[in-house]
């Protein structure tokens, strides 16, 4: 699944969405810390494909769900659900469309949501730019927009910087690609593209100051994760863990605003590493931590209703998931890991 799929919901419990076949599937905790609910269906009966459900998150605490649903042509539509709560029934699928008006699936899609928290929903096209189609803010959808660029690969992700504006980046061939909001409500505008080698697949976003958003991405030739920032030039953290994209948040550690990763390493262990936000110059390096964990694992990382960090790991091949929670002490200490 793209995006964030562990998240915290407005009514302060943790849920984490997954997929099953053809539909998509929601677990939520019933209490901060306590037992987890069996997985739900959410967003109706339609069927959708599993190979392409995206999730994104407002600052009212709502989920906003996109993935492609087949058609009896033989197609594929984009639908859209909005998740209010997780232990309520989301909105059914709901179509928005095809970035070329019809055709079949063009890629996984990204959701990031405003301030105002309208949908905005990136999309490789036949072209392989990417399009974007956002919310009304009074309900409907805007026309489906091309963003341009070219030669996109892998999915693109999606993010909502402290501004309440949307960005999006997409890796591309020896390129990462960025469009950014100048104003709330309009077109994302195309920026300067950064040259580099990037591996697809591995590009993870995060709001880390009121003036801009961080993208972490494999650099291919050196293998290093880096951080850039648009305007800014990259900068390689540390070797990477393992071959996926990093998960990331920011935290306290220490009384310091922090930026914690976390990776599926090639020991199969989860590895985490945390450097002051911004500052990258400062130095990272990897601590693994929890049991060895299947090639297909991911992993993702949240805050729970009290601002601890929550790790989480899960693999689609079993289904098994697996979460651990920050330590009431100094430093980085980590509960147990623990299976739902």
């Amino acid at each position: 699944m793209n995006g964030e799929w562990l998240i915290r919901g407005r009514d302060g419990r943790l849920s984490v969405y997954l997929t099953s076949h053809d539909a998509v599937l929601c677990r939520a905790e019933r209490t901060g810390g306590g037992p987890w609910d069996p997985p739900r269906t959410v967003a109706g009966e339609q069927r959708v494909r599993p190979d392409g459900v995206a999730v994104g998150q407002g600052a009212d605490g709502y989920a906003h769900l996109a993935a492609w649903r087949p058609t009896a042509s033989g197609e594929a539509v984009l639908v859209h659900s909005t998740h209010f709560r997780p232990l309520l029934a989301a909105l059914d699928w709901a179509p928005v469309g095809h970035p070329n008006k019809a055709g079949g699936r063009t890629g996984t899609p990204a959701v990031a949501v405003d301030a105002q928290g309208r949908a905005h929903v990136f999309v490789r096209n036949v072209g392989t730019g990417i399009s974007m189609v956002a919310q009304k803010e009074k309900g409907g959808w805007d026309p489906w927009r091309d963003l341009k660029g070219q030669g996109v690969q892998g999915p693109p992700v999606a993010v909502t910087g402290e501004s309440g504006r949307v960005e999006a980046y997409a890796a591309a061939s020896g390129a990462v690609l960025h469009w950014r909001q100048t104003e709330p409500g309009t077109v994302p505008v195309r920026g300067e593209p950064l040259e580099a080698a990037v591996r697809p697949g591995t590009l993870r976003a995060l709001a880390t100051s009121a003036e801009h958003t961080t993208l972490f991405f494999t650099d291919d030739d050196s293998g290093e994760v880096c951080a850039w920032r648009p305007g800014g030039k990259p900068v390689p953290l540390l070797a990477a863990a393992g071959p996926g994209p990093v998960a990331a948040v920011r935290c306290e550690l220490d009384g310091l605003d922090c930026t914690l990763l976390a990776q599926r390493a090639a020991s199969g262990r989860v590895a985490f590493a945390a450097y002051p936000t911004e500052d990258e110059t400062a130095g990272a390096w990897w601590t693994e931590s929890g049991p060895h964990l299947p090639d297909d694992a991911v992993v993702a990382l949240a805050r729970d209703h009290g601002g601890r960090v929550v790790a989480a790991t899960l693999s689609p091949s079993t289904g098994r998931l697996l979460t651990s929670r920050r330590k009431e002490e100094p430093g980085l200490a980590l509960t147990a890991w623990r299976e739902v």
